[in-house]
């Protein structure tokens, strides 16, 4: 007779996969917490054009959700759910401490994330009005600090990286880390993201020169050629891999001498808020890798993961169940790659 699986079984063998996790991921960008306010009236009523450098208002906010987020920690918290180990590697306050847990509790690591003991942890505030008007502020807080950090430290505790992955954050730490893996020859993955629409051509080919592969959307795609001056083609020629996501449209995966790759986007979404979808894809991607699955079946999982995020409110509010991920998959992707990617889902929920 078959038996059912408790839910306390299932923590203790599912803890007890994760920890033979046999891939070393280090993760290295932003932690964050978002603070999102919604106000019942237009900021345009309140304003006097002509009196705007005298500026001195208040609204009152219908309420607050406050949200974990942060580019890093997203990541981890992909990946920690299809049941690998990541290590985050990033700058936080001493207010990270509840924060910190909820990660551990997903098989994140935090044991190498610094501390600061002056600033807080980064933080987006921001509030909506009825015509979907916005004004936000962004501390980095803590954030500044990453340039402080060394990985070798860590590396030295987790052992040799299979990948480092580079993601926005503070710009000198970004290319601190960035330096540190071409001299000490650790892969690393280039996800400059956000630092794209700030960054000069300069730090972007900085960020980019010898990356083991390069993750963008589509317009950071064309950000990445404006800035550096480099065709697609030049751009390939100092990666190994191209990842580009499309939005609805998919994803086309690139590398030079070789056929591009390109996977359909999940169909029947019903889209709700998309901020986190790309975190989501990148651990999906990096997961599939770890697994040993090839670049097409990479795709498709980070495709699969994304589509969590993007129908839920929040970057790390979504939870997996496998008999749903994997019908989706069939749905999407057909019987083959659920065949490949069902054998690596051993920790998810049934």
């Amino acid at each position: 007779m078959a038996t059912t699986l408790d839910v306390t079984d299932w923590y203790s063998q599912r803890n007890s996969l994760v920890v033979c996790g046999d891939m070393s991921l280090l993760i290295a960008g932003s932690v964050a917490t978002d603070h999102l306010m919604s106000f019942a009236g237009r900021f345009s009523d309140s304003l006097v054009v002509d009196q705007l450098d005298k500026i001195s208002v208040s609204f009152l906010v219908d309420d607050l959700e406050v949200r974990r987020g942060g580019v890093a920690a997203n990541i981890c918290f992909g990946l920690g759910n299809l049941g690998l180990r990541p290590v985050l590697v990033g700058a936080v306050g001493e207010d990270f401490a509840d924060y910190r847990a909820w990660l551990e509790r997903h098989q994140v690591d935090c044991d190498s994330v610094h501390v600061s003991e002056t600033r807080h942890t980064a933080r987006f505030v921001c509030t909506n009005d009825t015509s979907m008007a916005q004004i936000a502020s962004f501390y980095p807080g803590a954030m500044s600090e990453s340039r402080e950090m060394e990985l070798k430290p860590i590396v030295d505790r987790v052992g040799e990286p299979d990948y480092v992955l580079i993601g926005p954050d503070d710009p000198e730490g970004m290319l601190r880390h960035t330096d540190e893996c071409r001299q000490r020859g650790y892969r690393f993955v280039a996800d400059p993201s956000q630092q794209l629409a700030f960054g000069d051509g300069d730090l972007i080919r900085q960020l980019v020169e010898g990356a083991d592969m390069l993750f963008s959307n589509e317009y950071e795609a064309s950000l990445i050629t404006q800035k550096t001056g480099w065709s697609a083609e030049e751009v390939l020629d100092r990666v190994g891999t191209w990842v580009i996501t499309l939005g609805a449209q998919g994803v086309r995966v690139e590398a030079k001498g070789r056929e591009t790759i390109r996977v359909a986007a999940v169909p029947d979404v019903v889209p709700v808020e998309p901020t986190g979808v790309g975190d989501a894809f990148r651990a999906g991607f990096l997961a599939a890798l770890a697994w040993g699955l090839d670049h097409e079946r990479a795709a498709q999982l980070g495709c699969l993961l994304a589509v969590h995020v993007v129908e839920k409110v929040g970057t790390q509010e979504y939870t997996l169940s496998r008999a749903a991920f994997l019908e989706r998959c069939t749905r999407a992707y057909g019987p083959e790659a659920t065949a490949d990617i069902e054998p690596h889902l051993r920790t998810l929920h049934p």
